[in-house]
């Protein structure tokens, strides 16, 4: 498949991801067949999973609002903790929100 013709969300997974992707569908769905593969325990790849789902999510909303899904986006990778994501979210929420000029 042509890179122009991935899925938005798909395009912006890391190739990472795309590995585990790869090896939750050939095995079948199977997290205790994955976390064997991987060597590490079941809830590691749980939560693995669980990020890659709002990694998915995320691409969703980026769609609808740039600033929001890269603040969400960088906290869910580690790169910016979450109580700062949520203030800056909150402010970008309030700015936005506010008429120009106005305070």
């Amino acid at each position: 498949m042509a890179l122009e013709m991935l899925p938005a969300w798909m395009a912006g997974l890391e190739s990472e991801d795309l590995a585990f992707i790869r090896r939750f569908v050939l095995a079948s769905g199977s997290l205790k067949e994955v976390a064997g593969e991987y060597g590490v325990s079941y809830p590691t790849v749980r939560l693995r999973l669980d990020r890659l789902i709002q990694k998915i999510r995320l691409s969703e909303q980026e769609q609808a609002d740039p600033y929001v899904g890269l603040v969400k986006r960088l906290a869910l990778e580690e790169k910016l903790d979450l109580d700062t994501a949520k203030v800056l979210i909150a402010a970008y929420k309030q700015a936005r929100s506010t008429p120009e000029g106005g305070t």
